[in-house]
Formats: C-alpha cells, sequence, structure tokens
C-alpha cells in the first residue's frame, strides 16, 4: 500500500524544504515536497536494495504533462522496479514545461541531495532519463561524477542544440515550399503570433498530403531532419511511399511544428535570451545527399511525375530562400547546457527506437563519435529496439537495459547485449511489463520483444 501523505508541509526558502511526513507502516515510504520551486515526488521500498535511481523527465509543452510526477519511462515499470527493491526519485523542474535542461541540472542535484539527508545516503545511484530527460541524465553524469555510478539515456538527444537547428531548417522548408505567398509572414524564430504561425504550417502540411507533388516536398521536408516513415509503435512499417510521407508528416506536424515549432520557441528563446537557431551557409542539397531518406524523396518525386527537375527546383528555391542568423548569447547558452561531452565518467547505457523521429536515432551515432573523442568506448552500451513512434518502449525493455547497466557497475564487465539474450530477457516478463505506449493512438498493447542490431544514420546537423 502507498503511505498516506498529510499535507500543509512548510518548505524553506532556497533550500531544499521538508517532505511531506510518510506513513512508513505501508508497503513503502511515499514522499513529496518541494527544493527551491521545483516540485519532487519520491517512492522507498519497504525493503530498500541500496539504489536509488534518479529520473529526469522529457520535455512537456506548455499545458501538457502527467497526473504524477513520472519515475520511469513506462508507467509499469514503476511498481516492477519498486518490488525488486529500487528507492526511485525525480523532480518536476521549476515550471515543469518547456525546455528546462538548465533548470533540471539543478533541481535533480539539489532532488539528490534531499535523499541523502531525509532518506539515507544510496550505496549507487543511477541517472536515467528519457528524450529531453535523457539529456539531463547524460549531462548530471559528466559533470557529477562522483555523484553517479552509471547512465541509463533512453530516446535522448545528446545534441539539444544540434535538435534545435534540424527544427529550424524543416520549418524553413515548409514555409519556403508549401506556405502560400499570403501567409509568408509567419514567423519561425522570435515569433510575435506562434499560434498563428503553427496554425498556417500545420495547414500547409494537411494541404500537402492531398497531392502527390505535395507529398513529394513533404518527403524532402522530412529528409532534412533525417525523420523516418514510421509512426506508430503498434504497426508495421510502412512500405508504400505515401504511407511513409503520412508518417513523416506526423511526425512534423505533432513534434518539429505544434512541439518544439514557434510555441516552443517561445519558451526556448526566453530561456536563451534570444534565438539560438540559424541556417546561414546551410547547403540543403548536401544535407539531402547525406539523408538515410533521401530513397524516399527520390520516389516521392518519380510518383509526383517529375522527379529529376522539380526536386532540383525545390532545392535551389530552398537555397536561395532568406536565412535566419542566430543571436550569440542564445548559442552559447545551448553549448553551455544541452551538448554531451562523451566523457564517459561511469558506464552509459543509451536505448533507442530504431525509427524514433522525435529524437532521430542518429544522435546516438553522434554521442558514440563524441565518446570515442572524450570518453573510454568500453564504458559504452548502445542498444535498439525496432519500432516507430518516440520513447517507446515496454517496462520489460526498460528493465532489461537497466539491469545491462548495474551489471557493468557491480563486475566491470558487460553481460551479454546480443539483441536474441535480450529479447529472452525481455520475453521472462509478464505480458504487461510488455506494453507498449503508441503516439499516433495513445493506447497501450503487448508488442514482442523487438531488440535489433542498428547502425544510425549521420546527424544532419551536429553542433561539433
Amino acid at each position: 500500500m502507498t503511505a498516506v501523505l498529510l499535507a500543509g508541509s512548510m518548505f524553506g526558502t532556497g533550500t531544499a524544504g521538508a517532505a511531506e511526513a510518510a506513513d512508513t507502516v505501508g508497503e513503502r515510504r511515499s514522499y513529496t515536497g518541494e527544493i527551491d520551486g521545483a516540485k519532487y515526488r519520491v517512492e522507498v521500498p519497504k525493503r530498500w536494495n541500496g539504489t536509488l535511481l534518479l529520473y529526469s523527465h522529457g520535455y512537456y509543452p506548455a499545458g501538457w504533462g502527467p497526473e504524477k510526477i513520472a519515475l520511469t519511462n513506462s508507467e509499469e515499470a514503476e511498481e516492477a522496479l519498486l518490488s525488486k527493491g529500487f528507492a526511485l526519485a525525480a523532480s518536476d523542474y521549476k515550471g515543469t514545461h518547456g525546455y528546462a535542461v538548465a533548470d533540471a541540472l539543478t533541481d535533480q542535484l539539489a532532488l539528490r541531495d534531499w535523499f541523502d539527508q531525509n532518506v539515507g545516503r544510496p550505496r549507487r545511484t543511477i541517472s536515467t532519463g528519457q528524450s529531453m530527460g535523457g539529456t539531463v541524465a547524460t549531462l548530471l553524469g559528466e559533470r557529477h561524477p562522483g555523484r553517479f555510478d552509471g547512465v541509463l539515456a533512453m530516446c535522448a538527444e545528446y545534441d539539444g542544440n544540434g535538435t534545435w537547428n534540424t527544427t529550424l531548417d524543416m520549418t524553413y522548408a515548409l514555409k519556403t515550399l508549401l506556405v502560400p505567398e499570403s501567409d509568408q509572414d509567419i514567423d519561425l524564430v522570435r515569433p510575435r503570433d506562434p499560434e498563428r504561425s503553427v496554425k498556417v504550417l500545420v495547414a500547409a502540411i494537411d494541404r500537402a498530403l492531398e497531392t502527390e507533388h505535395g507529398r513529394a516536398r513533404l518527403a524532402l521536408v522530412g529528409a532534412l531532419g533525417n525523420i523516418p516513415g514510421w509512426y506508430s509503435a503498434h504497426e508495421s512499417r510502412p512500405k508504400k511511399t505515401a504511407d511513409r510521407v503520412r508518417a513523416q508528416a506526423q511526425w512534423l506536424r505533432n513534434a518539429y511544428v505544434a512541439g518544439t515549432g514557434p510555441l516552443g520557441r517561445v519558451d526556448l528563446e526566453r530561456r536563451a535570451g534570444g534565438n539560438p537557431s540559424s541556417n546561414t551557409g546551410v547547403d540543403y542539397g548536401r544535407q539531402l545527399a547525406g539523408s538515410a531518406q533521401k530513397d524516399l524523396v527520390s520516389k516521392a518525386y518519380r510518383a509526383a511525375g517529375s522527379p529529376g527537375a522539380a526536386l532540383a527546383a525545390d532545392v535551389a528555391k530552398l537555397n536561395a530562400g532568406t536565412r535566419i542568423t542566430a543571436d550569440t548569447r542564445a548559442v552559447d547558452y545551448m553549448k553551455r547546457y544541452t551538448i554531451a561531452r562523451g566523457t564517459t565518467p561511469q558506464p552509459v547505457v543509451t536505448l533507442h527506437n530504431t525509427q524514433d523521429g522525435g529524437a532521430v536515432s542518429d544522435q546516438t551515432g553522434w554521442y558514440a563519435d563524441q565518446v570515442r573523442r572524450n570518453g573510454e568506448p568500453a564504458s559504452l552500451r548502445q542498444m535498439y529496439v525496432n519500432r516507430g513512434s518516440h520513447c517507446a518502449f515496454s517496462a520489460a525493455d526498460e528493465i532489461t537495459a537497466l539491469e545491462t547497466l548495474l551489471a557493468k557497475a557491480d563486475t566491470d564487465r558487460w553481460p551479454s547485449t546480443d539483441p536474441r539474450t535480450l529479447n529472452r530477457s525481455v520475453g521472462r516478463h509478464q505480458p504487461e511489463l510488455q506494453q507498449v505506449l503508441d503516439l499516433a493512438t495513445f493506447e497501450k498493447k503487448t508488442v514482442p520483444p523487438a531488440f535489433t542490431r542498428f547502425t544510425p544514420s549521420r546527424f544532419p546537423r551536429p553542433s561539433r
């Protein structure tokens, strides 16, 4: 039974506040509270094994968030990990929403200190997180090596600055190729009317889906960000060209226009002190040539009846368009808070969907390159699950990745990460722990284990 929490706590100003009183008679101790304006939640099992999992949540757009502070990527993983004796903790960060990496780095460390003082000093602490929280988890491990014993980064972006530049590439291409002249006054950065800008871009995507030529241009837009043509975690990978483009369009609409498009820019630019993104000097023909989705672009333009000339004309239009410059102060902010170095002072496991369009798998390849330059490659294991969608991992996937990391932390040797071994581990869990959330329907479904060997493509806009 979850402990009953008592209301009316007193919180300090500028220091860790007292936790709400916890009833220790039940199955576990539960704490909620606030530290310097950041709410937190902690769950400690009755028989704690001495390991704390400090979880960093992903990007929450304004007006959206879970009913309670998340402690794991998969909701089902929470109870499963508590039953195995792990303590779980997470800060909701100041304000909860937006691109809160800088706040998260401070707020998560404050919660780590609070745990030491109010619950007990962990034998080991693992930094975990998903999506933007995977960035946070990785940076915490790099910047505070004495505080963490391992990192599990799920569906993470290791070059956040590069991600926002890629987002700009795609919204710029949407505006240039698909928005009517009458609506060209919308803003992609420094937005004056972000709601209208989003509305115009979404309408452009919807119109483009109605024609072969429009779908060809959408394929080109998606290819600039290397966005895969697979959106659903429950359905098989689309095979038809039009269906693959429709899947790309869902990513473009939901993640890069409605999510981190003009509305997301308002929050980002407030934090960064200006616009950090630029497409000055970008050669979009070269960017297309390096994309793993260029075959889809070719097929889509052939289906439209003019493969060579029309594609060349559209690329030329992109290269001839008015470019956007970044503010130096904002770029410095992104470099300081959003880019991993790859130093691996402790073992790191990355877990990614092969066809993630929200945080493209290219990021994991870029991170591995940074580890080869600045860290210890033997301290890194990268694991892939062959699904569409973003962060589409079951509780069993998440637990299997964590157990791999802990084996390395305990023995200084990696266990087998052969996909067959990993899938057998997933398959041993009960069906409810093999459920995966599908972003297309927001429903959960039990799916087969899907760890696989995979080599990611080159990230299109790396910061270094």
